[in-house]
């Protein structure tokens, strides 16, 4: 019998490589999603395709409301940054960062690995061609998990958790280059900030620009769906 892993899935480009890189080790994946107050469905809907494509027979969507906090440009009336350069990107933690988002999701994978009887989560975070994000960084990933073992029964009883963050080092180009050697289908994924009203990806926010760069630096077309010709 195969172990269990949770795998935070955004829909996105990193979340789905992570997906497929949990079933290339074996492991019998379920997926957790969030509707969290975000600007936009694409994502969800992106999500449940991966996991439709993936095989996952357990993907569950959580119902969160970051809204009530705000502070975000993905959950206020705030401008998301376009046609930034990278200079512009390093220079700040952006208005796109979501108030401890990946702190929240991980609690929610962490409850739902110990009923499973998992002791494997997985997410996409990555701190090389990402915005800066603190909740991005080893330190962050390796400090959630010395937590999540101090706080749960199954960390109390011997039964180790680990957080697992395999592209937390890799460049987007080297995470594209793993998810083709893998077989994931880009097209059916989604890193856009600010899609239109059709779930075409703006092309110009910084989500969409470090994605777009990690395609051209592999060799490769993004297959996803884009506003504008790229």
């Amino acid at each position: 019998m195969r172990s269990k892993a949770v795998i935070l899935l955004s829909g996105g480009l990193d979340s789905a490589t992570v997906l497929a890189l949990a079933a290339e080790q074996g492991f019998d994946c379920a997926a957790l999603s969030f509707r969290y107050g975000q600007r936009h469905q694409v994502e969800l809907e992106c999500a449940a395709k991966v996991a439709v494509a993936a095989g996952v027979t357990d993907h569950r969507i959580v119902d969160i409301d970051l809204r009530t906090f705000g502070g975000s440009a993905l959950t206020a009336d705030i401008d998301v940054p376009k046609d930034r350069n990278e200079a512009q990107m390093d220079a700040e933690i952006p208005i796109t960062y979501v108030p401890a988002r990946n702190t929240i999701m991980l609690a929610f994978a962490l409850a739902f690995a110990e009923v499973l009887g998992s002791a494997d989560i997985f997410v996409g975070v990555n701190a090389v061609d990402y915005s800066g994000y603190p909740d991005c960084r080893p330190e962050y990933i390796k400090a959630f998990e010395t937590m999540a073992n101090l706080a749960t029964k199954a960390g109390i009883e011997g039964h180790r958790l680990t957080i697992h963050a395999p592209l937390i080092n890799l460049s987007k180009a080297q995470i594209i280059a793993q998810g083709r050697r893998l077989g994931v289908d880009y097209g059916l994924t989604s890193s856009c900030y600010d899609p239109d009203p059709h779930g075409h990806a703006c092309g110009r926010c910084d989500a969409c620009q470090l994605r777009l760069k990690g395609f051209a630096e592999a060799g490769l077309h993004d297959p996803a769906p884009y506003a504008r010709d790229i």
